[in-house]
């Protein structure tokens, strides 16, 4: 188990980015991460991930071709990178880190940091 902590969210307009940074203390080299995101009134949503290697990136078809997910292991930084953000990406985004793949289960979770799209 180990502390991760997102920011980087904030208020923009639509068409607009953000970059959001997730740091994690401790060791992460060998931990996938993945971004996740929950809507007022919605289920949580899988947004994008990173395997631990950096070999796999998968995106959420809503986010795919806007989004880029990176990772910089000297920092145990991993990075979000928004483009041309709507109103329907406005969520609380959350970073969680899971053992080596994205497909393994997530067990330490970030507080969130909020991404507003509005005019």
């Amino acid at each position: 188990q180990f502390q991760l902590v997102e920011s980087g969210g904030g208020l923009v307009q639509p068409g607009g980015s953000l970059r959001l940074s997730c740091l994690a203390s401790g060791l992460t080299l060998n931990y996938a991460i993945g971004w996740f995101r929950q809507a007022p009134g919605k289920e949580r949503e899988g947004v994008s991930c990173i395997s631990a290697t950096s070999g796999t990136r998968n995106y959420a078809d809503s986010v795919r071709g806007r989004f880029t997910i990176s990772r910089d292991n000297a920092k145990n930084a991993v990075y979000l990178h928004m483009n041309n953000l709507k109103p329907e990406d406005t969520a609380v985004y959350y970073c969680a880190a899971a053992l080596s793949f994205c497909d393994s289960d997530f067990t330490s979770w970030g507080l969130g940091t909020q991404v507003t799209v509005s005019s």
